[in-house]
């Protein structure tokens, strides 16, 4: 373990508390990776996963998540605001201050239930109050964290963190320019789940064939995020279905109507949540819509380009650029741009391009490489 903590030997069983926040579905989807691949390494697990979210009161929730989501949906422009706002060493003492003790009781309760090993956060703030929760009861545990974006916000750079796993080469730099010791940052990417390294060269043709879907048709996945709350997703299927060429469109979360329907030129499938979703991606020839770290991860694994449209402000717009910069996606900034944007990157040498920069950012073993340097962080690897 770190030497903050003073642990070296620890006994077979490893107690791990992991900790998520419901902003979106990607911080579980990355916690859920990693548990699995620390069991797939023969790791005896036990592990608590809760979510930041449930340690607050009802009223501290609606005013974080409630607000969130309220800004995302209602006025995207506050919360870009905010996200510049906070993105600065002199933010306010008021707010950052909160991120010791919001939610400090459940945090209490589960180091003392737990007597965890190891604390793993897939979101900033509870970093902040696992050091004050180990603090209070004098637990000794490596606290950990998981960026789960490509671009290092204020808020990732948490000092009270032994150990912090960032996706990029980029995002290092960004942490020491933080002034976050840079032996205390590895290199690991997003973490994914098992089945998208599973699908890596997978036959695009024999999945669209298992799925009942077309193969001469193109197959586009839309990217509406977890909750349903994708504001710009009915705009972009009328532009989807304006193409002036035969397409097939996959909607999943967030899909309004369920089953099969014809909207001008495309078809459009309305799944919902899908434990299959793995394999649909793989199917893919186009991820359409947002840009959340985990969805970035996961396209890129498999080389699926993206083409970036309404991203949420901020962290999601960050990540769009990541792929832009390095010739994995398109992000038209209009409506207007939608349809020639799609267009292109469904030209046959266009999208062949994107597809090879796509997979040259992806990192299928992600999971691998938090479990393997959370390992080494505790004497074990």
């Amino acid at each position: 373990m770190a030497a903050e903590t003073g642990v070296t030997r620890l006994p077979s069983e490893l107690r791990a508390l992991i900790l998520s926040a419901s902003f979106g579905s990607g911080h579980h989807q990355a916690n859920g990776a990693v548990d699995a691949a620390l069991r797939g390494m023969g790791v005896q697990l036990r592990a608590r996963h809760a979510d930041f979210l449930t340690y607050v009161n009802p009223v501290e929730r609606a005013v974080t998540a409630g607000t969130y989501a309220a800004w995302l949906r209602y006025a995207p422009g506050i919360y870009r605001a905010f996200y510049n706002w906070t993105d600065r060493e002199s933010e306010p003492r008021a707010l950052t201050s909160t991120f010791g003790w919001l939610g400090l009781r459940g945090m209490l309760r589960d180091v003392r239930e737990l007597r965890p090993h190891v604390v793993v956060s897939s979101y900033p703030t509870p970093v902040a109050l696992a050091h004050t929760a180990r603090r209070r009861l004098g637990a000794d545990f490596l606290n950990a964290l998981v960026v789960t974006d490509y671009r290092i916000h204020h808020h990732w750079a948490r000092p009270e963190a032994e150990l912090l796993m960032v996706p990029t080469a980029e995002a290092r730099a960004q942490m020491e320019r933080w002034r976050i010791p840079p032996e205390r940052v590895v290199v690991t990417g997003i973490p994914i789940a098992p089945a998208f390294r599973a699908l890596v060269g997978a036959d695009r043709a024999a999945l669209r064939e298992k799925h009942g879907l077309r193969p001469d048709q193109p197959l586009l996945l839309v990217s509406g995020g977890g909750t349903g709350t994708y504001r710009a997703l009915g705009p972009l299927l009328e532009e989807l279905a304006g193409l002036g060429r035969p397409v097939q469109v996959l909607v999943l979360a967030g899909a309004r109507e369920r089953g099969v329907r014809r909207v001008g030129g495309a078809t459009l499938h309305g799944l919902g949540f899908r434990e299959d979703f793995p394999e649909l991606l793989a199917a893919a020839d186009l991820v359409v819509g947002k840009a959340g770290g985990l969805t970035v991860a996961e396209a890129t694994a498999l080389g699926v380009p993206l083409v970036a449209y309404d991203p949420i402000p901020g962290q999601e717009e960050h990540n769009a650029d990541y792929l832009v910069r390095h010739g994995a996606a398109l992000w038209p900034r209009t409506r207007a741009e939608v349809r020639g944007a799609v267009l292109r990157a469904l030209d046959e040498e266009e999208r062949a391009r994107l597809s090879a920069n796509a997979r040259a950012l992806g990192v299928p073993d992600a999971a691998d490489r938090v479990a393997g340097a959370l390992l080494r962080a505790l004497g074990r690897g």
